[in-house]
């Protein structure tokens, strides 16, 4: 569009038509203005169309059909029994959101046991997890359940090689074959005694890689027996390594599978801060704790756990087995005297599982609509009995701390969907010593369990 005019007064032309009579200053203003008003109307129209083809994918306002670019490859987001997903087109990128939810129930037998009958929430875990790109993944898994908030899972996985990772942040250290099995897939309910040995969480660096024959090796902050950690309490490092073969190739009707796990570290407790953990029951009761107070045991020195382990799955059968030592250097000052000792605490376990229903076994439940799997175990924890020696002055009070306890266990589990998971256990649990006159009463527990896995 062109605007003539010479002089205002003067006759002007649009595009060539005359416009008639001469027009005042106003007028040629006013016809400014609806021009401007217009060219900027038909740059919002081209835009407003660019949008369009963006967000709907299709062709831009004027643009001809017949030029159209290829459409963007569009993402997916999936849902099922495994959990919810949104993913790239090529699968790359992922976010998905997992879910764990485990209502327990505790009911003790007999009026002499220092447990009490309740229903609780065991766990509550919403998971989030995925990947950037091809070679970057991430974990984050927080825990609502037993009436606390905490960060139980929070790490970064790289892939350096095909088969070689590096994992940072906070995680399992490689050690428990009990402890590394997810807790959704436990056969009883409860770990056994050998989980009570070994760390649960703690935050470091790990590099693991192998398939048949995998290895692992990391540096942590060093937790005490059984527990979890969100800081280094003495700053002090350990050293955490572990390998586990399979010996049997896939054209194997069996699995087997064999490993070593190793720690060692150097503790660096005082009275008020022992570092030292105590050890609990199938029933979550403390059995087993060294003196506690201004004049209490602390760890003080070296601290070397030893675990083999192995487990064998055939069709519905199978069995899982492992054996911890812990040697580590305390020391305690009563009376004025100090006094240091290295002391071993040991414990074993085996469990055996049948799928009644005939589903595959293995170290993981299967999916499984309408399974049923019938449960055994045996497990045992020897504390060292040095930690018992010279009365008052022991490390540990024999009248409060068990010299041995060993525990029997029977169960039972239905799979009525997938994600559903019905647990009963029935705990049956000796001890030597921990009463001011003789045994701690026995310990028998039934323990409930119906879980929810997405």
């Amino acid at each position: 569009m062109t605007i003539k005019g010479e002089k205002p007064g003067a006759a002007m032309t649009i595009d060539g038509e005359k416009l008639g009579a001469a027009m005042t200053v106003n007028d040629e203003r006013r016809l400014r203005l609806a021009t401007t008003r217009a060219n900027r109307r038909i740059r919002i129209d081209a835009a407003a169309g660019v949008v369009a083809a963006l967000l709907l994918g299709g062709p831009a306002h004027g643009q001809p059909a017949g030029n159209e670019p290829a459409p963007a490859p569009r993402g997916k987001i999936d849902a099922g029994a495994r959990g919810f997903a949104i993913a790239s087109a090529d699968g790359a990128w992922q976010l998905r959101l997992r879910g764990l939810v485990q209502l327990d129930g505790r009911f003790f037998s007999g009026d002499a046991s220092a447990g009490t009958d309740e229903w609780l929430v065991r766990r509550v875990r919403p998971t989030f997890e995925g990947s950037f790109g091809e070679r970057v993944g991430f974990r984050l898994m927080p825990d609502f359940g037993d009436g606390t908030s905490q960060i139980v899972d929070a790490y970064v996985d790289t892939k350096l090689a095909p088969h070689v990772h590096l994992r940072a942040g906070k995680f399992k250290p490689p050690v428990g074959l009990e402890r590394l099995q997810s807790a959704r897939d436990l056969p009883l309910v409860e770990r056994s005694f050998t989980t009570e040995l070994v760390p649960n969480r703690d935050i470091g660096l790990q590099l693991s890689g192998g398939e048949r024959l995998g290895w692992a090796v990391g540096v942590f902050d060093g937790v005490v027996d059984g527990r979890s950690t969100d800081g280094d309490d003495d700053g002090e490092q350990e050293l955490a390594a572990r390998v586990f073969a399979l010996p049997l190739g896939a054209e194997s009707p069996a699995v087997l599978g064999i490993g070593l796990a190793v720690t060692y570290g150097d503790r660096a407790g005082a009275p008020s801060l022992p570092l030292l953990a105590g050890q609990r029951s199938p029933g979550q009761q403390t059995i087993f704790r060294y003196r506690t107070g201004a004049d209490g045991t602390f760890a003080d020195g070296d601290r070397i756990r030893v675990a083999p382990q192995l487990y064998w799955y055939r069709g519905p059968f199978g069995f899982m087995s492992e054996w911890v030592r812990v040697r580590e250097d305390v020391s305690r000052s009563s009376g004025g005297v100090g006094r240091s000792a290295t002391l071993e605490n040991e414990a074993w376990q085996i469990t055996g599982q049948w799928f009644v229903t005939g589903e595959r076994a293995g170290y993981r439940d299967p999916q499984s609509r309408g399974g049923v799997e019938l449960v055994a175990r045996l497990t045992e924890l020897s504390p060292d009995a040095g930690a018992f020696a010279l009365g008052a002055a022991s490390f540990a009070d024999p009248a409060s701390a068990v010299t041995r306890a060993r525990s029997a266990a029977l169960g039972v589990n239905w799979f009525p969907l997938p994600g559903i998971k019905a647990s009963a256990a029935w705990h049956h649990t000796s001890f030597k010593g921990g009463a001011p006159a003789g045994d701690r009463p026995d310990e028998d527990v039934l323990l409930l369990r119906w879980q929810l896995d997405f």
